[in-house]
């Protein structure tokens, strides 16, 4: 008789040895998968480290004490006209910007004048649009400092500027704080006055429009294809359509909306009306396959019920389906919205990449949304940009976690009233 352990013997040699090798292979798995990961989190720990590191300095700004005489170099307004609709130019005009650098150069020594921002003198235009009565008699105002001024402040400098910068701190004369214009401007060529503003009102015009087009069409769409249309060929091929518009790279609806929105029907160019309808065609294919879902993951059991009790075919689509799949159209909706408000290849192709100095007013008037902006100053040769860029980026990923968190509140919301 022989000696050899069965194959089934769980106590055997054999099988002890493949059991053996099979945790070994599990334990491997996980260790994979773990620092899988760890070296995910380690290259979003080290993307938020240096957004953050970069980013928080864009927030605030350099300042400097300039006094300004108006007695010993008037300005010759007449304060009659400070209240008219041209009094900027009417104040630029009477050599506003000279008196601020000729004052600069006197507080701040030789050379004075550059180590303030060339806007600097705005600032004093719009506190005499405030206080005529300054032009009375002398004030010390807190004026933007120049980029570099501004870097070697937070960074450190050597050198003529470094001495320059370390003197004044020894004044008190420098002051860092948060940097208002960066919240209430549209772009500029200098960062001391340069905001996203603009940008930032452009993206919520554009991601509106888009919202208030492709929601409403893409929920209808996907409520007639699940619940009302034959299935024959032709719904089937508009079903693979949709599956492949929301794989068409997004610069070919930049395409089509070029063609069609710009070149067809003229509708106006670089406005946040065209860029909301690029993006509604580009999201629409996204919200009819999450609705899809969502309306297909309502047990068939709930139709039969509110059939059974006299409900209409319309009744039970609206008042019982369409309730119950809201969490996840919702959450697919944000979600494609989310996806939109990163894009920058359509929108280049409409003309939003062109530098807009002024915060639009309206849907027809010329705009740029926040990535755009965010592509533009990371292409300036000035230093002060790269900080703002970093910062708009902050702004961007809070703006789009918030719409993250939305999501998740609205499905909770829904999911829990029924």
């Amino acid at each position: 008789m022989s000696d050899m352990t069965s194959p089934t013997d769980w106590k055997g040699g054999a099988m002890q040895s493949r059991i053996a090798k099979r945790y070994a292979a599990e334990r491997r798995f996980r260790l994979f998968g773990l620092a899988a990961v760890l070296l995910s989190g380690l290259f979003l720990a080290f993307l938020l480290f240096t957004m953050v590191g970069n980013g928080l300095r864009g927030f605030t700004y350099t300042n400097v004490e300039v006094p300004v005489d108006f007695k010993a170099m008037p300005l010759t307004v007449d304060a009659a006209r400070l209240s008219d609709p041209d009094a900027d130019q009417v104040i630029a005009n009477a050599g506003l910007a000279d008196i601020v650098a000729f004052a600069a150069d006197e507080a701040l020594g030789d050379g004075g004048s550059a180590m303030i921002s060339e806007n600097a003198w705005k600032e004093v235009r719009s506190a005499i649009k405030d206080d005529p009565e300054l032009l009375q008699g002398k004030t010390v105002f807190h004026l933007p400092t120049s980029s570099e001024v501004d870097i070697a402040a937070k960074e450190g400098a050597k050198g003529d500027l470094g001495a320059k910068v370390e003197a004044l701190e020894r004044d008190g004369k420098l002051s860092t704080g948060i940097h208002s214009p960066f919240f209430k401007n549209a772009d500029a060529t200098d960062p001391a006055v340069a905001g996203i503003w603009g940008a930032l009102k452009g993206s919520v015009l554009t991601i509106l429009i888009a919202f208030l087009i492709a929601f409403p069409t893409g929920v209808l769409a996907a409520l007639y294809l699940e619940e009302y249309a034959p299935k024959n060929r032709w719904t089937d091929l508009i079903e693979v359509s949709i599956n492949n518009l929301a794989a068409v790279p997004s610069i070919i609806f930049g395409l089509l909306a070029l063609a069609v929105f710009i070149n067809w029907f003229g509708i106006c160019q670089a406005s946040a009306l065209v860029g909301g309808l690029t993006l509604a065609l580009m999201t629409m294919p996204v919200i009819v396959i999450a609705s899809r879902n969502a309306i297909k993951s309502v047990p068939p059991s709930i139709r039969d019920a509110a059939l059974g009790v006299g409900a209409s075919p319309v009744q039970v689509v609206f008042h019982h389906v369409l309730p119950l799949a809201l969490p996840g159209i919702l959450t697919g909706t944000i979600i494609g919205m989310a996806r939109a408000l990163g894009e920058t290849a359509p929108l280049l192709l409409i003309g939003m990449r062109a530098f807009i100095g002024d915060v639009p007013s309206g849907i027809c008037s010329p705009a740029t949304v926040l990535p755009m902006q965010i592509f533009l100053w990371s292409d300036e040769v000035d230093r002060g940009f790269v900080e703002k860029t970093s910062a708009a980026i902050i702004v961007l990923l809070i703006v789009l976690l918030s719409m993250n968190a939305l999501a998740i509140y609205l499905r909770n919301k829904f999911e829990k009233r029924w």
